[in-house]
């Protein structure tokens, strides 16, 4: 009987030893569609103007970020969160126009963020950053569906930039 224990202990030991050198990953592997899971393609589409003047911006990072429902992100006290999980990003071009899109588990009360960032320094201006709260609830569907594709879903938004003056 003591050999039985010593061997299943010494195992036991072994084994614990081997998984803690080799480590652990996590078990929640963000956004992964599976086979048989309805999903659709969201789309954010927009331009970055200057606040003061209305001109487009040129060179702004556009940024979307997880959707509150992956993340467990919720805004409190009428405040945003900066993107903890960025997602994609796109640069805005002369005319100020970004189109990012992110395939995602179909969700019809999905929420995000957007989140504009003047990247090149001084080179177009200095702008402050921004952050606009999406709504896909009352989005346009701009593709049509197929099987377990729900389509696209698209949203229009206008980000609009304080510039930073120089004192």
């Amino acid at each position: 009987m003591k050999i039985n224990r010593a061997f299943i202990k010494g195992t036991n030991w072994a084994l614990a030893g081997l998984i803690s050198m080799l480590g652990f990953t996590g078990c929640i592997k963000e956004n992964e569609l599976e086979y048989g899971v309805p999903n659709a393609d969201y789309t954010v589409k927009g331009t970055v103007v200057d606040k003061a003047t209305g001109k487009p911006i040129k060179g702004i990072q556009v940024v979307l970020t997880a959707p509150y429902t992956y993340t467990g992100i919720v805004p409190m006290y009428g405040i945003m969160p900066t993107p903890y999980s960025k997602k994609d990003s796109v640069i805005t071009n002369t005319n100020g126009e970004f189109k990012i899109t992110e395939n995602l588990i179909t969700d019809p009360s999905l929420k995000t963020l957007v989140y504009a960032e003047d990247i090149d320094g001084e080179q177009n201006g200095l702008y402050k950053s921004d952050t606009l709260q999406v709504d896909f609830s009352n989005a346009e569907k701009t593709k049509k569906s197929k099987n377990w594709y729900d389509g696209e879903f698209t949203v229009t938004v206008d980000v609009k930039l304080e510039e930073i003056k120089n004192q």
